[in-house]
């Protein structure tokens, strides 16, 4: 028989328990009739129930005003949501789920409200991801939770420069500003314009978000150069808890200034530059113009190991790669726990996976056919073999000396596909990168992996840079705007995490033509925890965290002829792309640069 509910005085406590004993997908749909509308409408929204939900509107438009049913009722069940959430008991998709009957219900409310002042929204925000970033999914969340709890949101979109951040909380009278990014450069430029404000006297509160932040950096360095109210938030609910407790202060406070300022982003690791005390490794003498000598660490990484031979030199353009050989390097682990935000939280191993297999999957496996189906993902390649030499920190890469403009965008033949001898072609310099060494431990740097120059032979480096195409921004941006915030997420984080697929598959290709394959692991679960022989460095990545390096790489393989730009900050358009440098020596392995 099923358990009959009784009303109560407290209905929070009351749809947390119901909700602690109920599957996630289960309606309830014969003891909801049994209660209040009001408690029917909040359950909807914490299940995410929209089907049949004008009905109950109707129900309720009998008793209370549009504005008192979505401030009174429909917030309270946001709010549920947003505990359950941060206990651990509900899944980001769901809540999103949650948001989508939010907005339909708020949808079919809107002709029945009254356009008076209390009408008004319970605080505006300025949102934005920051000038050189593309990325938005965190800050699209944000939007999300914030326009479904009461607040108005001006998203400003991406690559947004402060002069127009200002602008828009002018012509809005905005409380707050929210600023996020994906990017370790970001943060900088977050600094940047804090420090702006604060010079032109600029108070505004702000709340700052993004994979590349965290509390320490924005609660200690950040508020020591800015006097505005500053917080960070790890997630979107930390910006909705912002701007709550903005409004409680226009309550309790006087205020001077009539907008605040408040800033999104998600999480930030900052490198820590540590001091070497004892040193290890060997010592490299040099001497300075002036004659003095100048002692430089150096690792222990040999020099002489087997260099492989290339299928060809120079570059090629590789399309109309198949989804499902995309598909088959794609990390599972990294979609539905990272992009998707599936989280285990204190449920067992089992209880978890029975949670993947039953929401996770289905919606992966309804995906990958869709995105064959509409074409919504082309995967696409440009990568290329060239000849290489270290010289100390530096690794210089050179080109033919006959090849100039186009001619370099193509296979070299002139070149013998053999080891290259100082003596077998005629190559000069063509670019010239320089890697960071780590300050203690091995004293290891990317250059070290390939012969020196004073060795008279050259080495072999690989680039890759690879996308998924021009239509998954776009299409994932419709998804955001027509509402539909669950399939939003699920869609982007599968459309980043194939770009990831796309690499590691293309990486496993680089090695088949170099011969090193047979070292690699016998599953692909292996081969994302680097069972292979060789590393594939990303610039932007402790190994390398230059990301103005990717300047570089567009130089040797002009990936434009795949529909590849650079943003002034020197990151990939479109966002779901990746470059690398590939390395062949065996002790090549990931790193950190401290």
């Amino acid at each position: 028989m099923a358990k009959v509910r009784r009303c109560v005085y407290d209905p929070l406590a009351e749809l947390i328990a119901y909700y602690a004993e109920q599957p996630q997908q289960t309606a309830a749909a014969t003891s909801r009739a049994e209660l209040p509308v009001e408690e029917r409408l909040k359950q909807r929204i914490v299940h995410g129930d929209r089907i049949g939900i004008e009905r109950d509107l109707d129900e309720a438009l009998q008793r209370y005003s549009a504005l008192q049913i979505i401030n009174d009722i429909l917030l309270e069940g946001m709010r549920v949501v947003g505990d359950l959430f941060g206990s651990g008991q509900m899944q980001l998709p769901f809540v999103l789920q949650a948001a989508e009957t939010m907005k339909a219900a708020v949808a079919y409310l809107e002709p029945h409200m009254e356009r008076v002042e209390d009408s008004t929204p319970k605080g505006t925000i300025v949102l934005a991801t920051v000038k050189g970033d593309v990325h938005d999914i965190g800050k699209n969340l944000v939007d999300i939770i914030l326009s479904n709890n009461g607040y108005r949101v001006i998203n400003l979109g991406i690559k947004v420069p402060l002069e127009q951040m200002l602008q828009a909380v002018e012509e809005h009278n905005a409380d707050a500003i929210g600023m996020s990014g994906l990017l370790v450069k970001s943060t900088a430029v977050m600094k940047e314009n804090l420090e702006t404000m604060e010079a032109r006297g600029i108070r505004i509160p702000v709340v700052l978000g993004g994979a590349a932040l965290n509390r320490r950096f924005v609660e200690q360095d950040l508020r020591a150069i800015y006097s505005g109210k500053l917080a960070y938030a790890q997630d979107a609910f930390d910006g909705l808890r912002f701007m709550e407790e903005l409004r409680r202060e226009k309550h309790t406070e006087s205020i001077a200034s009539p907008t605040s300022s408040l800033e999104v982003s998600l999480q930030l690791e900052r490198i820590q530059h540590q001091r070497a005390d004892q040193p290890v490794g060997n010592v490299r003498a040099e001497r300075t113009t002036a004659g003095q000598p100048v002692l430089h660490r150096v690792s222990a990484v040999r020099r002489d190991v087997p260099i492989p031979v290339p299928p060809f030199w120079g570059s090629r353009v590789v399309e109309d790669i198949p989804l499902e050989h995309v598909f088959a390097f794609v990390n599972e682990n990294a979609l539905f726990r990272g992009q998707w935000q599936f989280r285990r939280g204190r449920r067992s191993e089992e209880e978890f996976a029975a949670i993947i297999e039953r929401e996770a999957r289905p919606a992966y496996n309804e995906l990958k056919l869709l995105c064959k189906r509409e074409r919504l993902l082309q995967p696409k390649v440009v990568y290329g073999y060239f000849p290489c030499q270290s010289e100390g920190d530096d690794l210089v890469v050179y080109r033919p000396a006959g090849r100039t403009g186009d001619a370099l965008y193509e296979q070299w033949s002139e070149l013998p596909p053999s080891r290259l001898r100082a003596d077998d072609a005629a190559l000069v310099v063509w670019v010239r990168f320089r890697f960071p060494r780590q300050r203690e431990g091995k004293f290891l740097c990317i250059a070290d992996f390939f012969r020196p120059v004073e060795s008279g032979e050259f080495d072999v480096v690989a680039f890759h840079v690879v996308t998924i195409g021009d239509r998954a921004t776009p299409y994932a941006q419709m998804l955001f705007e027509s509402g539909r915030y669950r399939d939003y997420l699920f869609f982007h984080g599968l459309s980043v995490e194939s770009a990831e697929g796309l690499a590691e598959y293309w990486h496993k290709i680089v090695r088949t033509e170099l011969g090193i394959a047979d070292r690699d692991a016998p599953t692909v679960k292996e081969l994302f925890v680097q069972g292979y022989q060789g590393s594939r460095y990303s610039f932007g990545y402790p190994a390398c965290p230059n990301l103005e390096d990717q300047a570089l790489i567009m130089e040797l393989l002009r990936p434009e002829r795949i529909g590849i730009t650079l943003t002034e900050e020197y990151e990939l358009v479109p966002e779901q792309s990746t470059s690398a440098l590939i390395c062949h020596h065996p002790e090549a392995r990931y790193f950190s640069v401290r």
